[in-house]
């Protein structure tokens, strides 16, 4: 038993000779942990910053709250998209079938009547379907005819003016740029 108690560590001993080394260790430990406090509390001011800046304008006080708000509004936005491609679809297909193709000559068929008060006026659709209307005007009368179209090619004879507003009608459109 006398043996055990030599081999013992006498830790009071050990202290009181390295009690400057020690102390140095613990007042270094000290100001790590103070420098890592400060450099933590910078980082959580620069967090609260980003999520005041976050919540700004927002009744809300959760961050959770805020972002189900959001994310409502970004399918409120993805329902109306859908709405507005559907109502562009409806939009798109019955436009194939409006008159979008204009051809338009005046002319004077007439030698005793003054200006173009006469004229050929071809509408067609994006097929090329629709019809030449001409207005011949005298001085005492005002006729009109019209013609079918179909697939840009008149199904009857047309006059010179008639044939120049179709082709005009069907003259390649120049796209502008954008």
């Amino acid at each position: 038993m006398g043996q055990a108690r030599r081999s013992a560590i006498d830790l009071d001993l050990i202290v009181s000779d390295n009690l400057g080394p020690i102390v140095a260790a613990l007042a270094l430990a000290v100001l790590l942990l103070l420098v890592l406090a400060v450099v933590e509390a910078r980082r959580i001011g620069r967090l609260g910053a980003r999520l005041s800046a976050l919540t700004r304008g927002s009744d809300e006080r959760s961050l959770e709250a805020i972002l189900e708000a959001h994310l409502t509004r970004v399918h409120d936005v993805v329902r109306d998209v859908d709405a507005v491609e559907a109502r562009t679809a409806i939009l798109e297909r019955d436009l194939k079938l409006a008159f979008s193709r204009v051809g338009l000559v005046r002319f004077n068929p007439f030698e005793d009547t003054g200006g173009n008060q006469s004229f050929a006026l071809a509408l067609l659709d994006v097929h090329g379907d629709g019809f030449v209307m001409s207005s011949l005007h005298a001085r005492n009368m005002t006729r009109v005819y019209a013609k079918a179209v179909a697939g840009g090619k008149a199904e009857a004879a047309l006059s010179d003016e008639e044939a120049q507003a179709l082709r005009i009608a069907t003259a390649p459109v120049a796209r502008a740029a954008g």
